[in-house]
C-alpha cells in the first residue's frame, strides 16, 4: 500500500495527515516531509496517524527523529494516534513516554 501525505493548518499548527502504511519502504518519504516542514520554519507540527493502517519500527524511528529535530529548531511536535493497534506499538516500545501523543487533532492543537 502507498503512503499518502497531506498538510493543512489548524490553529497555527501544521497538521501532516498520514495515510496507508509507514514501513521501511515508505518511511523515507515521511522523514523527508517532516524535515521539509521543520526546515521551513514551521513552529508547530502535528503528525496525524488517523489513516495509517500499519507502522513498523522504521516509522517509529522517523517520528522520534522528527521530535528530536523539532526540539533542535525550537518547534513543537505532536503525534495524533487514536488507533489501539498503533498505540500498542508506542506502549510496547516505551515511546508513549517520549513522544507527545494525542487522541485527536483538536487535542493536539489546543495543548
Amino acid at each position: 500500500m502507498e503512503l499518502s501525505l497531506a498538510t493543512r493548518v489548524v490553529s497555527a499548527h501544521t497538521v501532516l495527515e498520514v495515510g496507508g502504511e509507514v514501513d521501511v519502504y515508505t518511511a523515507p518519504k515521511l522523514r523527508e516531509r517532516i524535515s521539509e516542514l521543520l526546515d521551513g520554519g514551521i513552529g508547530a507540527v502535528v503528525v496525524d496517524l488517523g489513516r495509517v493502517d500499519f507502522m513498523d519500527s522504521t516509522g517509529l524511528g522517523v517520528l522520534v527523529g522528527g521530535f528530536r529535530k523539532s526540539r533542535t529548531v525550537g518547534a513543537s511536535f505532536g503525534v495524533v494516534c487514536g488507533k489501539e493497534s498503533l498505540l500498542k506499538i508506542f506502549r510496547i516500545t516505551g515511546l508513549d513516554q517520549v513522544l507527545p501523543l494525542y487522541q485527536s487533532v483538536d487535542a493536539a492543537t489546543t495543548a
